[in-house]
């Protein structure tokens, strides 16, 4: 008779009390590695720019730029003073880009045809509503939320960034921890509850270590917006914002502030997901070129669809100015990948961006640090690398940007 296997102590204990001890466990040893390498003194910053860099972030000829930068140190008020780095070239800080484009926006304020290198909207521009989305996992959705609210905040815009997914990895790209840094009530949450613990929006936005770009983190707390919205349903009184426009609605607060808003939504489709589409005046929803993810994305697609037909029958308003497919871990070499992406193509046809976002080492390693390519330093990686996926990403990012300057009538 085969002998009977004895049973550990481990293995008659109740699945919820296995769950609760090794996520105990997990988290106990998240935050002392977070402990490690990001002490709570540090603070999160991004890197320098170098001036062939700063030329393309303001629009300009790299020689032009050291003209400029020349005639302001000459200036006798002059408080503009960038770096010196290896090989006694100039760096420049992440300020002193903001800085740089506020004195050129200054010196040629007023001139016929003059350009904006400061992008704040003019009157009649409406704030643009990005949303990222799909509710599969691994698409690149944060990736692309992350790079887009960087770079715009970057080309000079005023952006907020959205964390709505309870994961919150968008957070933790821009230095906040969802476990260590935000609290109760520090999320969107405290300012789409129904209950009155509800606060105003603008006591969750957060500053970030780039200027013109903020935040509103999120974390775990973010469920309970699908857990109280159902009852919450039953009980509304006439006078509150239904659950699908109570996002719009905190957006409306501080509408005046920004430029851009950047939504990372959640990898599903609840409620929190269907109040950002609502919310919403663009879509880009990301996709990587194979079968499965395709397949899942026809899925997202039809339930969409049938979700905006339910809220729009309630009064919910279509704002959407455009929409676009992003191809993400994209690799060019791949056959079964590029068939993937020409048949996308030829069915969706203008919805799906000219460029896509490389699949690269570069990116994937930076996101091991929380660092996204705007951050992590050039040198970790071996130059074609680099050089490759950042080129990659500002191509989608400045045709996202293309497509919210012609919303505006801009050139």
């Amino acid at each position: 008779m085969a002998k009977m296997k004895s049973v550990t102590p481990t293995e008659t204990e109740p699945l919820r009390a296995v769950i609760r001890r090794l996520s105990e466990t997990l988290s106990s040893q998240l935050q002392a590695h977070q402990t490690r390498v990001f002490p709570p003194t540090a603070k999160k910053s991004i890197r320098p720019f170098t001036p062939s860099e700063v030329a393309k972030l303001l629009g300009l000829a790299e020689g032009y730029l050291r003209t400029v930068v020349s005639e302001l140190e000459a200036r006798p008020d002059n408080d503009f003073s960038p770096a010196t780095g290896p090989g006694n070239r100039r760096v420049y800080t992440v300020e002193d880009v903001a800085q740089l484009r506020k004195l050129l926006d200054e010196s040629t304020r007023g001139s016929r045809g003059a350009r904006r290198y400061v992008q704040n909207r003019k009157a009649g521009e409406d704030l643009q509503i990005v949303a990222a989305m799909n509710f599969k996992g691994g698409s690149g959705k944060t990736t692309t939320a992350a790079h887009l609210a960087q770079y715009l905040a970057l080309r000079g815009y005023r952006v907020l960034a959205i964390d709505l997914d309870p994961q919150a990895s968008l957070s933790a790209l821009f230095g906040t921890q969802p476990e260590l840094d935000v609290g109760e009530n520090d999320t969107i949450y405290g300012a789409i509850r129904y209950d009155d613990e509800r606060r105003p929006v603008r006591d969750v936005i957060r500053n970030t270590y780039i200027p013109g770009l903020n935040l509103i983190p999120g974390n775990i707390e973010l469920m309970e917006f699908e857990h109280d919205t159902p009852k919450a349903l039953m009980n509304r009184r006439s006078d509150e914002p239904i659950f699908f426009a109570r996002i719009e609605s905190v957006i409306g607060e501080v509408e005046d502030d920004y430029d851009v808003v950047v939504i990372d939504c959640p990898p599903q489709l609840g409620f929190l997901t269907m109040s950002a589409l609502t919310a919403a005046t663009s879509l880009v929803i990301t996709v990587h070129p194979q079968m499965l993810d395709v397949m899942s994305m026809n899925q997202f697609l039809a339930m969409t669809s049938d979700l905006l037909d339910e809220i729009a029958s309630v009064g919910a308003a279509d704002r959407n100015n455009w929409m676009r497919f992003l191809i993400t871990r994209f690799e060019p070499t791949d056959g079964p990948q590029n068939q993937m992406v020409a048949l996308l193509r030829s069915m969706f046809n203008e919805h799906v961006m000219v460029n896509s976002m490389l699949k690269s080492t570069a990116i994937s390693d930076a996101g091991l640090t929380n660092q996204t390519l705007y951050e992590v330093e050039r040198g970790q990686f071996t130059r074609t690398t680099y050089d490759r996926a950042l080129e990659s990403m500002n191509n989608v990012n400045s045709e996202i940007e293309s497509l919210i300057k012609q919303v505006w009538g801009r050139p």
